[in-house]
């Protein structure tokens, strides 16, 4: 039998492959799959916030690993819709699906209508938040509750439903987006970084108690992200970012994409409970 330790080895697999020398074509193929477990072929991803920014790189970068997707909005279903009709373009099933998180029922509807399009979910990515800002003596409890609602109980309970309708015996990952600010607050977030932190021991906690259940939770805690008109809307902290962070720039999209996509599959099988930082090093940074 054939094995490849190597890149040089793959090429020369493709090769046989694809000229017809070798008679065990299937063998071949098989043994490529196997090596590229970067996959989620025969999977079915939900993404909460899925329609725009993070959200939408995430939900390109699961497709492209072979999973079908379901997109979760709140209220840009023209974005959504666009999304789903490319990714169906491209050959995944997709589907986009409504649901206000500000009740437990909204999440149970979500899950309900995602199941019965899709067939079921096994992954789960807790993309979806609020974050606003204002000095602390001026946060009232409309504004905190809005905050904790979306950012903290709607993961709660996101990841209790998916966990409970997982078929016995099938393993399941999810990933909870957090952010630096749960563990680097700054002034005026103290209600985002509240929830962030929260939110993050919500991943290290459910990690422990479901981890017999072959379900897996990991977070991954972003940086400063670029986004259309970022630079335009805050020049100074942009500067002040790019002279800081090791890596001299600002995250994209994708940095954090990479990240998810690399918990979700077959190579982070051994890893839960984790906090999968993505700021360019900026949380090494001194504070003096």
């Amino acid at each position: 039998m054939w094995h490849a330790d190597d890149c040089q080895s793959n090429l020369l697999f493709i090769f046989l492959a694809q000229s017809g020398w070798c008679m065990n074509r299937d063998i071949i193929m098989n043994h490529l799959d196997e090596e590229n477990t970067l996959q989620l072929k025969g999977k079915v991803a939900l993404v909460t916030g899925g329609s725009g920014g993070i959200g939408r790189a995430i939900v390109r970068k699961l497709a492209r690993a072979g999973a079908d997707i379901v997109v979760h909005y709140r209220n840009n279903k023209a974005h959504a819709d666009d999304l789903v009709k490319a990714l169906t373009k491209e050959g995944n099933a997709a589907y986009a699906i409504r649901a206000d998180f500000s009740t437990e029922k909204g999440c149970s509807e979500l899950f309900a209508e995602a199941n019965e399009l899709s067939g079921g979910v096994s992954l789960l990515v807790n993309n979806a938040a609020v974050r606003t800002v204002a000095p602390y003596m001026e946060i009232d409890s409309d504004s905190l509750n809005e905050m904790m609602a979306a950012n903290l109980n709607a993961p709660f309970h996101l990841i209790q439903i998916f966990a409970g309708q997982l078929p016995e015996g099938r393993h399941g990952a999810v990933v909870n987006i957090g952010s630096i600010e749960g563990n680097l607050p700054a002034k005026s977030h103290i209600h985002y970084s509240i929830s962030k932190s929260g939110l993050e021991m919500l991943s290290r906690a459910v990690a422990l108690e479901l981890g017999s259940q072959n379900i897996r939770i990991n977070t991954v805690s972003p940086g400063l992200i670029n986004r259309e008109g970022l630079e335009l809307d805050w020049p100074d902290g942009v500067k002040r970012w790019k002279e800081t962070v090791p890596l001299s720039r600002l995250g994209e999209g994708n940095d954090v994409a990479n990240a998810v996509l690399f918990l979700l599959s077959d190579q982070a099988a051994w890893i839960t409970g984790q906090n999968l930082v993505v700021d360019g090093g900026m949380s090494v940074c001194p504070a003096w």
